[in-house]
């Protein structure tokens, strides 16, 4: 169990955390959220012993493994795979007893460290290796290259196939899906269902925290509090908590009001002084209930377009791709046919480097087709985000700056006005961009394209350094464009809340894809199944091959260990049965609990609740929230104390 108790820290002179209290249950996955700045990632060095408390403490088992993905990733000369390899370090550990028992020919020794190496899985751990990096989206070949020719993005995805490879206890993840495609976040959800330790994660998808997590930990106001349920579950818990501190602020505002105005009437009278002395005393004592805080909500709304063409653009056997420095043709997607009707929410599907983006770049004029007929409709006005935009901003310029060269006869009131309307306002609308996150220049460029009121909008990959309040917004500004939409996003709660059809790019051509997302996602996961199957299919054909090699009498050895292993097997499921179906009794109890508990929240939160005519009902709901609450504290504890008990099992 991860404890933290009265813990208190600051950086600097900025505390981050002040006497926060909060506890995370073995195999529970929690996700960690909160405005950028709020402590997310200090918190992770506190977990990796990296930064100490100021004040209070916080424990986690001292024989905990903790995983977690690495910044830097040196440009070395092994292979992908013996980098991810390299993620198991007991492996890696008894590998070098090997060697050094080889090297001083001790018999004996060697053979206690293959032993050792058998029972760690050593002979599964190149297959699975493979499988990580096949599902984080590299092929077989690949998996063979060296870590130095790989770019940015696929070197942090060689880290992430690092920490997954190692046999933890505690899995941090921070932003794990940024350099990922849907593909491979798919195949990700689909790894970390089945991990069986403690997970904290950071992340700005919700439909990713949703799937992932069971708790959510929300970091506000120097304080880290715990909720049960995924991202979208807290969302619905902090409305109601933030209703119901509202109520209770707003009437005892109004006892403090009846007892001051008292107090100032009858403070000078002789015969009224002890009396209002008391409720002096009584408002002194008072534990005053702050008003209910929530950050504003950030909105923007995209400008109604001109008039536009039907088809806004029409693309006849197109072939998109580059020029090598040869000159020679590298096509990418090839043979493309597509009228883009006015009105149209396309949502491109597609594993990375089957073309998207050299798609959209060549939608969006900024690549020159490498043959076949472009037609572009009379009218048309195009709104074209990637990420590389971001480094086009002028870094010495200000916000202001960049837009009055877009519209350098608009008044500057006006275009403050804009301006504060994407959140900078007052100094920062005349502050250089340099030191603005990649949130904050994200932003920017969005709120240049919207300034000229495009009429087809082409997006790849718009929310990568946007917060969850600021995806948020744009997912309800897309949502009421009234333009035509082709979008490429790795977050399917933008694409699902913004497009309303899909097509794939895939195997070099564009086609339509008849489905949804989640008929998406069974594919991807069936499709990562069959490599899965047909990998390990692979690497039986080689050990049977290596059995030959071995010899008889090594046959019969693993078919002996094999034998005792499944008895094993066979003996901890019989201890464990009883304690898993505890904790399904358990769980399956909570669940009610919490469901009756969210409605009892709800009317209690609920103004009109305290209507005289609700009395009676308020009394019973109050009582009952109590009891509901005392006992699913008696269930967690029992849940917890079991769980412990399995864990003691293996």
């Amino acid at each position: 169990m991860i404890r933290f108790n009265q813990f208190s820290l600051a950086r600097g002179t900025k505390p981050l955390f002040d006497n926060t209290t909060f506890t995370l249950n073995p195999g529970e996955k929690a996700g960690l959220v909160g405005a950028n700045g709020a402590g997310k990632s200090t918190l992770f060095a506190v977990l990796l012993g990296e930064l100490h408390a100021d004040g209070g403490d916080f424990s986690i088992p001292p024989t905990w493994r903790i995983a977690h993905v690495a910044q830097d990733t040196p440009a070395a000369d092994k292979t992908a795979l013996a980098y991810t390899l390299d993620g198991d370090a007991a492996l890696r550990a008894i590998e070098a007893q090997i060697a050094a028992a080889s090297a001083a020919h001790d018999g004996a020794a060697e053979a206690e460290a293959h032993a050792a190496f058998a029972d760690a899985d050593g002979y599964t751990a190149p297959a699975r290796a493979e499988a990580l990096l096949l599902g984080l989206g590299f092929t077989l070949d690949q998996t063979r290259e060296p870590v130095s020719s790989f770019s940015g993005g696929w070197r942090m995805r060689l880290n992430l196939a690092q920490a997954l490879m190692c046999r933890s206890d505690l899995l941090l993840l921070d932003e794990p899906t940024n350099h990922l495609d849907l593909d491979a976040i798919v195949w990700l959800e689909d790894w970390l269902h089945r991990y069986p330790g403690t997970l904290i994660v950071i992340s700005h998808d919700r439909e990713f925290l949703d799937s992932v997590c069971n708790v959510t930990l929300h970091l506000e106001q120097q304080q880290i509090k715990r909720y049960g349920g995924n991202y979208s579950q807290f969302e619905v818990l902090r409305a109601q908590q933030i209703a119901l501190q509202q109520s209770a602020y707003e009437k005892q505002q109004r006892t403090v009001e009846h007892l001051q105005s008292y107090i100032n009437r009858f403070k000078a009278q002789a015969t009224k002084a002890r009396q209002a002395q008391s409720r002096v005393k009584a408002l002194e004592k008072m534990e005053l209930i702050a008003p209910a805080h929530a950050a504003s909500p950030f909105t923007f709304e995209f400008r109604t377009p001109d008039s536009a063409p039907n088809p806004m653009m029409v693309m006849e056997d197109v072939r998109c791709g580059y020029h090598s420095e040869e000159g020679v043709e590298i096509p990418i997607v090839e043979r493309v046919m597509l009228s883009i009707q006015n009105g149209q929410r396309i949502g491109l599907l597609g594993a990375n480097g089957q073309g998207k983006s050299t798609l959209i770049k060549t939608l969006a004029g900024t690549l020159a087709p490498l043959g076949g007929h472009v037609r572009e409709g009379k009218g048309l006005r195009i709104g074209y985000f990637a990420q590389h935009q971001l480094e086009t901003l002028r870094a010495d310029d200000t916000p202001l700056q960049h837009l009055a060269r877009l519209a350098p006869d608009t008044r500057e009131q006006e275009l403050r006005d804009f301006l504060g309307s994407f959140n900078f306002s007052g100094e920062m609308a005349t502050s250089k961009i340099a030191p603005f996150s990649g949130g904050e220049k994200a932003r920017l460029a969005l709120a240049l394209i919207i300034w000229q009121k495009p009429n087809l909008l082409l997006l790849d990959e718009p929310t990568n350094h946007l917060d969850l309040e600021t995806r948020h917004a744009l997912t309800m500004a897309l949502a009421q464009f009234e333009g035509t939409l082709i979008l490429v996003s790795h977050d399917r709660h933008l694409l699902r809340a913004t497009t309303d059809q899909f097509m794939l790019v895939a195997k070099h051509r564009l086609q339509e894809f008849d489905g949804d997302l989640d008929d998406y996602r069974d594919w991807l996961l069936q499709h990562a199944a069959e490599q899965r199957a047909a990998l390990k299919a692979g690497n039986a054909a080689n050990g049977a091959a290596n059995g030959t090699d071995n010899g008889a009498d090594g046959g019969v050895n693993r078919k002996e260990q094999r034998r005792l292993e499944a008895e094993t097997r066979q003996k901890l499921a019989h201890l464990k049965k009883p304690l898993q179906s505890r904790i399904t009794k358990i769980e399956k109890e909570m669940d009610a609990l919490n469901a009756e508990k969210a409605t009892l929240d709800t009317f209690v939160a609920d103004p009109a609740s305290y209507e005289p005519a609700q009395k009676s009902k308020l009394t019973d709901a109050i009582r009952r929230q109590a009891d509901v609450n005392a006992r699913l504290e008696a269930l967690e504890a029992e849940w917890l104390e079991t769980h412990e008990e399995l864990e003691q099992i293996g």
